[in-house]
């Protein structure tokens, strides 16, 4: 009796739906760019007149707004998903993995390293892993180009060294000279062309998990930027 007294008192909780989602997508972006709230009723409004108005030419008052009213919609969500997408990358670009967040967004064909590969504990500079049927693409992130250039190399001879016919594509991301901007980064990776098969493609990612770095290991969700050694562990404890 008593359990069934305390399930019922448990509160239950509400399942989230798509349109929640897409509140919190719109207050995200208009916290950032106000205009958003115009550009969408400018669609949205502006489309449904221009069917209204071909509809009463064409002799169908009706019909065509409302054939044309779920398309203004697709085009507001259309332009709601790319402010979005760039409003994200603003907040995270220039923070450490922002990098291992962009290759997040690459879904088929691709092997993503989630961490990063490695780390340059005093400059923070990283260096993220993705391998596809272009080969195998190092992403450098952090510092100024020199910098990032010369981690990238120093990982381009480990992996050499274990697959030396694969293709090694080297990628630097940054605003400066010769960098590519975190939101490009993604559809750069994309338009390489392909130089493996599937199945040589997972033959690299098999003996790339073989290969040890010579950084400590970072558990998932751990800010490498606040990484401390274990002083019990240095100790021998």
């Amino acid at each position: 009796m008593a359990k069934k007294d305390a399930a019922a008192k448990t509160p239950k909780v509400k399942k989230r739906r798509w349109y929640h989602q897409l509140w919190e997508i719109f207050q995200m972006v208009r916290s950032v760019r106000p205009s958003i709230t115009w550009w969408i009723l400018l669609i949205i409004v502006g489309g449904t007149g221009l069917g209204v108005l071909i509809g009463q030419l064409a002799g169908y008052p009706i019909y065509i707004p409302v054939l044309v009213f779920p398309f203004t919609l697709l085009g507001a969500m259309f332009l709601l998903s790319r402010w979005a997408e760039r409003v994200a990358y603003e907040r995270i670009e220039g923070r450490p993995g922002a990098v291992g967040s962009a290759l997040g967004t690459i879904r088929r064909g691709w092997n993503i390293q989630e961490e990063p590969v490695a780390i340059d504990p005093r400059t923070q500079d990283m260096v993220f892993r993705a391998v596809g049927r272009p080969g195998v693409v190092l992403i450098g992130e952090g510092g100024p180009p020199h910098r990032q250039q010369r981690m990238l190399e120093a990982e381009r001879r480990k992996v050499a060294r274990v697959l030396p016919n694969v293709p090694i594509l080297l990628i630097q991301c940054g605003r400066e000279a010769g960098q590519v901007p975190l939101p490009k980064i993604a559809s750069r990776i994309r338009k390489l062309k392909p130089q493996l098969t599937k199945v040589e493609v997972a033959e690299v990612a098999k003996r790339l998990r073989a290969l040890r770095s010579n950084r400590l290991p970072i558990p998932k969700g751990v800010d490498p930027t606040r990484m401390r050694p274990d002083r019990k562990g240095l100790r021998g404890r």
